[in-house]
């Protein structure tokens, strides 16, 4: 099987570091950071591997999942997001992916997951990050999609607004 690997996600930072990455585990990587992009991406050079974020800017990448599974049978799906929860979970691998990946996943992460045996799955993290590093995380994500806006952050989060201010203006946790 060849390497041929296509990444999908409208962040382009976290798509461009981990494209870097990933082609230094070996793969030929190509990046989408649309549905429709994506869709031309796989059926022009029908990737063996690829690893797609749930949520997009024009769509949801669950629909992509049976669309590549059409394409070619054999590519290994990973599917990756900010915003995890199990029935989710679910319906990637009913639609064809081989694992659910929760953001921001670093590539070792996603080369075990694209790697691991069909019947087996990934191992566990060595060193997972640690649940006050997913809190923030996840604040952080929020307050960019919110467009900075600390008042529409903190009624989003069910948070008082003060307590957000406090949290944005420490460092990350480890």
């Amino acid at each position: 099987m060849s390497r041929n690997l296509l990444i999908v996600d409208d962040d382009a930072i976290w798509l461009q570091r981990v494209a870097r990455a990933m082609e230094g585990l070996g793969y030929v990587v190509h990046c989408a950071d649309s549905l429709a992009q994506a869709r031309a991406c796989g059926r022009d050079i029908k990737p063996d591997y690829a690893v797609i974020d749930m949520r997009l800017g024009d769509g949801n990448g669950l629909d992509l999942v049976a669309e590549f599974r059409d394409l070619n049978k054999d590519m290994r799906i990973v599917m990756l997001t900010g915003y995890g929860n199990i029935t989710t979970a679910v319906a990637a691998v009913k639609r064809g992916a081989v694992d659910y990946l929760a953001k921001p996943a670093d590539a070792d992460e996603i080369n075990d997951a694209l790697c691991a045996a069909p019947d087996g799955c990934a191992a566990p993290p060595e060193n997972p990050m640690s649940a006050d590093r997913v809190r923030w995380e996840h604040i952080q994500r929020v307050f960019e999609l919110c467009e900075r806006n600390v008042s529409e952050t903190a009624r989003r989060l069910s948070m008082h607004r003060r307590t957000l201010q406090r949290i944005l203006a420490k460092r990350a946790p480890k």
